[in-house]
């Protein structure tokens, strides 16, 4: 069924061929449609309707030079008036506005996690409070630097392709996606003689788009040759190309404001755009979790082109 999902979302500009997604299910065709609406809590007809219009709100996002026709045509739809429809049922505004208040969504989002932030954690509002008090101490020009949020420090690389065992959640990210590493996962890899590899987290949604319920995030270990997969894991292959890669050490529960701030602020600042291919956490199994301080050290990478 995973593999179900993945074929819609490679063929969204394409109408739906029942019998094909019943054949890639190894179902029935009279059973695949029951079936799938008792696994995922919606119709085939209304998650390919869903992921249409959830692909290119994020285009319209984070494709600028994109036309608004090219986007709907990409996704499936036959005309621009179908798709401006469909997008105002849905979203409440026609694909115009929304792509003209991505920068003001984009500043709401990275101000609210910032108060967040130092809402839980007083000392450090109290200190922000002290230094917004003491003498602004100038340096050729240029105020406290402690007045500053640390700037990003992205790299662009390539990664070369890699194959890879993936086992799927579907729900919210956060602590399930821990849970999900630590209870299923890992105990697959120490059985699989795979406790040192190299592990990639893919969450294929954006939070702020699909429904929590809806987030699919993909858990996935690098293979060396000739592995063969058992049980629920299957493989695939992650794409190679150019990826901006960005560092994070922290708490577990910090990493979803590494990642606001790279896709919301480094990105549309950056002269690069998203370019499909999957985003996804890149750490070592063995060496990712610090046992002193329970930190979580890891590389949060996004796939991008030029302009």
């Amino acid at each position: 069924m995973n593999a179900v999902l993945d074929h819609i979302d490679r063929h969204l500009d394409t109408p739906l061929d029942l019998a094909q997604l019943a054949d890639v299910a190894h179902f029935s065709r009279f059973h695949f449609h029951r079936v799938f609406a008792a696994w995922m809590g919606e119709t085939l007809g209304d998650y390919a309707r869903r992921r249409r219009l959830e692909t290119a709100a994020l285009r319209l996002a984070c494709r600028a030079d994109e036309a608004i026709l090219d986007i709907a045509l990409a996704t499936g739809f036959g005309s621009g008036e179908a798709f401006a429809r469909a997008f105002k049922l849905k979203f409440g505004c026609t694909p115009t506005a929304w792509r003209a208040g991505v920068a003001a969504k984009n500043a709401a989002m990275l101000t609210a996690m910032r108060q967040r932030r130092q809402d839980s954690n007083p000392d450090q509002a109290m200190r922000n409070a002290d230094q917004e008090n003491a003498p602004n101490f100038q340096h050729h020009g240029h105020s406290n630097p402690f007045h500053r949020e640390r700037p990003m420090q992205v790299t662009i690389i390539d990664l070369p392709p890699a194959s890879v065992a993936c086992q799927r959640h579907i729900g919210p990210y956060g602590p399930a996606i821990s849970a999900f590493w630590r209870d299923t996962v890992a105990p697959w890899m120490q059985s699989h003689g795979l406790g040192d590899a190299t592990c990639y987290g893919i969450g294929h949604d954006d939070p702020s788009i699909t429904p929590p319920d809806k987030c699919r995030y993909d858990a996935c270990v690098a293979l060396p040759d000739g592995f063969q997969a058992a049980g629920r894991a299957s493989i695939t292959t992650l794409p190679g190309g150019r990826y901006a890669v960005a560092q994070f050490k922290g708490p577990s529960s910090a990493i979803a404001e590494t990642w606001t701030r790279m896709t919301r602020e480094w990105l549309p600042a950056s002269g690069l755009q998203w370019d499909e291919r999957p985003c996804f956490e890149r750490f070592s199994a063995a060496t990712a979790m610090d046992p002193a301080t329970g930190e979580f050290s890891c590389e949060i990478c996004i796939p991008v082109r030029p302009l």
